[in-house]
């Protein structure tokens, strides 16, 4: 909408440059005008607005009032009479115009091209850095490679309000400088030059651009780690096919009563929200309600401490692999082409998960979260391996659980979610069939976390506030599961799907950089086999999401032979894990590597 007010704008002062300023007769150079008002008068008044009067969006406009809008087009009147000022002034300054040679244009598209690159790279990597932390390139690479539709609107517009606005404005300012008639108000006199000076500034602007291309991918480079990720996808590695263990031939054995799972997965739930005193990183425990849920069941901790987590190992960090992980028993490692996640049955098509063992069992199967489920390949995930009812933002808008035009946050928000995860578990303890509830949550997704106008707000940093209301709703919606009929023969696993990444709630709160965040984890209700008081069982341990798939198994008193699927490990078994075997820094280098083992029997289908 402000862009739509600025360009309105910059027609009205075209007509007044061609008919009051110029008065010349419309012709071609008035289209040129035209063109060039339509793109500096919209461009610089978003500057001023986003730049100077500092507002954080131009084009999530859902939140304005009729006074920013009246403030912006003063602003666009303002730019617009300056433009055209200046562009006056430059025209009885600048020589007669010279239509130059083809060899002058081409080095001027150049420049201009490894300009915009150059900061380009920049721009990107210093937003990636400040937005995500330290993203593995994996994530960046598998979400690129797989459909992006149901993102947060806010997640995709902040990259074109901010490292894409900031590039053209750059290019557009250096542009303006060096090439076109504005530079005669700057740095260039009417006399034409001649000599060594004159090739000089000719060639200053494109030597500049081969400058900051350069640097700009430098910088990208040495910041995303891009030479280490080459190296070792370049390099090969067999530590998967050594310790693959295919679940179809492990002799799986269920139960005569077929036990129902309840898996919740919390958007970057971390145990670094609690005090100090219970090993979290807080002055105070912000998610007391988690806490007491984590001491009633069974969590698996790195340290002596009682609660603590699994390492952030290579192709487990952000949400989808963390769903994949714990239902696979395998990092999630970028595919080896262009939508090998994003079309029907090509979602690790290889692989044999949770999904399909449970379907083959006569599980009846639900995922419900409040986004789109076909961001990142999920809806071809789910559907592909279990055939699961997916419960996702499209279908409550369809099936009429909200109006056709309700967007909050993601889709809808975690209040509605608990609620419409009420009904359906309702419904699936009905059907008479085992079940398995998959749901994961949103609120506490970055940037700021949703806060849900029923949230108390005891804390300065809005995110805390939204984590602390998280563990509070996550607790009600536990302890309305105990309380169903269902919940005896019923397993509940709590886990946080990986570490978040608010860099500006750790930044708020100082997080010091040698303490080791862990993503929350619990387990409810568990087969009496593997209920245990052996601390070595569940302290100091060395693991990583995918030991979740045979440990969720066993605690649903699933036998299988040995300890491992997948390359996971059953917990519960004391057996070592991947990491405590080979060492964590020298298996996860590893799993870094291209697998021969992976590309063609995991992301092909098995023969």
């Amino acid at each position: 909408m402000l862009l739509l007010i600025a360009f309105i704008i910059s027609v009205l002062y075209s007509a007044i440059e061609l008919f009051a300023v110029s008065k010349q007769k419309f012709s071609k150079k008035s289209i040129t005008a035209l063109l060039a008002n339509a793109y500096l008068i919209p461009l610089f008044s978003v500057m001023v607005w986003k730049y100077l009067l500092l507002h954080k969006h131009f084009l999530l406009t859902d939140a304005f009032t009729s006074t920013d809008y009246i403030i912006f087009s003063v602003i666009s009147l303002i730019v617009g009479a300056i433009v055209i000022l200046l562009k006056t002034k430059c025209r009885k300054l600048a020589p007669e115009a010279d239509p130059g040679s083809k060899k002058t244009t081409g080095r001027k598209i150049t420049a201009t091209l490894l300009f915009f690159l150059g900061v380009l790279c920049i721009s990107m990597t210093i937003w990636g850095k400040i937005e995500y932390g330290d993203m593995p390139v994996d994530q960046l690479l598998i979400n690129f490679l797989s459909p992006v539709s149901g993102a947060a609107s806010t997640d995709f517009f902040s990259a074109y309000e901010g490292p894409l606005l900031a590039t053209i404005a750059l290019t557009t300012i250096f542009v303006v400088l060096i090439y076109s008639d504005f530079r005669y108000l700057f740095v260039c006199s009417r006399k034409p030059k001649t000599g060594k000076f004159s090739v000089i500034r000719k060639n200053a602007g494109l030597w500049l651009a081969i400058l900051v291309f350069i640097g700009g991918l430098a910088y990208g480079t040495y910041q995303l780690e891009l030479v280490d990720i080459c190296k070792a996808y370049m390099s090969k590695s067999d530590i998967i096919d050594r310790n693959y263990v295919d679940p179809r031939d492990a002799n799986i054995q269920f139960p005569e009563k077929k036990r129902n799972l309840i898996h919740i997965f919390l958007e970057s739930m971390e145990f670094s929200y609690m005090s100090k005193d219970l090993g979290g990183f807080m002055d105070v425990n912000m998610i007391p309600e988690l806490t007491q849920l984590a001491g009633e069941g069974y969590c698996f901790s790195h340290s002596d401490n009682q609660f603590g987590g699994p390492q952030a190992a290579v192709g487990t960090t952000w949400s989808v692999a963390s769903m994949v992980n714990m239902s696979t028993g395998l990092p999630l490692k970028t595919p080896t082409e262009r939508n090998a996640y994003g079309s029907k049955d090509n979602f690790l098509p290889g692989a044999y998960t949770m999904g399909d063992l449970l379907a083959e069992q006569g599980y009846e199967q639900t995922l419900m979260f409040g986004a789109d489920a076909d961001f990142g390949g999920l809806t071809y995930y789910f559907e592909s391996h279990g055939d699961f009812k997916i419960m996702d933002y499209k279908y409550a808008k369809n099936n009429g659980l909200i109006p056709k035009n309700y967007m909050v946050w993601w889709g809808y928000e975690d209040d509605k979610l608990f609620e419409f995860a009420k009904d359906e578990l309702t419904r699936l303890g009905q059907t008479g069939k085992p079940f398995n509830f998959v749901m994961e949550t949103a609120d506490t997704h970055r940037p700021d976390g949703y806060l849900s106008p029923n949230a108390p707000t005891p804390y300065e940093n809005q995110y805390a506030n939204v984590v602390a209301y998280s563990s509070a709703e996550v607790y009600d919606f536990v302890r309305w599961i105990q309380q169903q009929p269902f919940y005896e023969n019923t397993t509940v696993v709590i886990t946080g799907d990986h570490l978040s990444m608010e860099t500006n709630f750790f930044e708020f709160y100082k997080f010091d950089d040698d303490y080791r965040r862990t993503q929350y984890n619990v387990i409810l209700n568990p087969v009496g086999s593997v209920e245990t008081d052996d601390l070595s069982i569940l302290r100091n341990r060395d693991y990583a999401n995918f030991d979740m798939f045979p440990t969720i198994l066993s605690s649903m008193g699933v036998t299988f032979d040995g300890s491992r699927l997948g390359i996971g490990t059953d917990l519960f078994s004391g057996e070592q894990t991947l990491f405590e075997e080979y060492g964590f820094e020298d298996a996860n280098s590893e799993l870094e590597r291209m697998s021969l083992f992976y590309n063609t029997h995991i992301l092909k289908k098995a023969e």
